[in-house]
């Protein structure tokens, strides 16, 4: 699948996944939750640990500054963070209520707090200028993308760092078909190992579809620029196959 050009991008997308996105993604992280983190470390090769770690790396904060994490998920990011400085105001944000109550059982089993939210991220509810920092981590693929990279534009103070790393489409033809089939055959691995439900096993395709139809590195890199960012970074890792990008609002915003 060839996807349509970066300005009819978004418009495609949704399109193509409204339904999904709507009405499906919710019992599919409902269904996952429970074993989300150990289904990654296995698909990753034992290397999500790693993957995690490279991005903690990219996120430059200063001490008691406040942090938004988007798509929160199971709290990874805002625990490695807090662990890092515990100092840090850390909020979170996601519309899975069953993969944040595995989130937030998994902060306090380490005695920290994350002040969580269940809400849509794209209408973030905080206001203007609330955060020092934003983080977005292996999600991007299942949102209206430059509806969430508005808000979290809105959001940030100016000065502020947004910070992102998600699966993104390999540029490489050759190694964009290699990676679908590996993947198509984790998704049907770790679907059978964890007995996944049928919510989660009837979106297998939609999957892999949403990678064909996401961003290559340099592509996202132009809707961060055009919604407003500046000294837009990034970096890619297995030939294109992993993203990890940093931008900032600029202090005149």
């Amino acid at each position: 699948m060839n996807p349509p050009p970066v300005a009819t991008r978004e418009i495609a997308r949704e399109a193509q996944f409204e339904d999904v996105w709507s009405r499906e993604l919710n019992d599919v992280f409902a269904d996952v939750a429970p074993y989300y983190d150990r289904a990654n470390y296995i698909a990753s090769l034992g290397l999500w640990g790693l993957f995690r770690a490279w991005f903690i790396a990219t996120v430059d904060l200063q001490r008691g500054e406040r942090v938004l994490d988007v798509c929160a998920g199971t709290n990874a990011i805002g625990i490695a963070l807090l662990e890092r400085d515990r100092s840090l105001e850390v909020h979170a944000i996601d519309r899975s209520v069953a993969m944040q109550e595995v989130g937030r059982r998994n902060a306090q089993a380490k005695g920290l707090s994350i002040r969580n939210v269940i809400g849509d991220v794209h209408t973030l509810p905080f206001p203007d200028g609330r955060f020092d920092a934003v983080t977005l981590q292996y999600a991007s693929r299942h949102l209206r993308i430059r509806r969430v990279f508005a808000e979290v534009f809105r959001v940030l103070r100016p000065g502020g760092r947004f910070y992102h790393c998600d699966m993104l489409r390999p540029a490489n033809p050759a190694v964009e078909t290699l990676y679908y089939r590996y993947l198509r055959f984790c998704l049907w691995f770790t679907s059978v190992l964890f007995r996944s439900g049928p919510a989660a096993r009837n979106c297998k395709e939609y999957f892999i579809n949403a990678l064909q139809m996401f961003y290559s590195a340099e592509e996202l890199s132009d809707v961060l620029e055009d919604i407003g960012f500046q000294n837009v970074t990034a970096r890619t890792v297995f030939a294109g196959m992993l993203g990890f990008h940093g931008a900032e609002k600029p202090s005149a915003a």
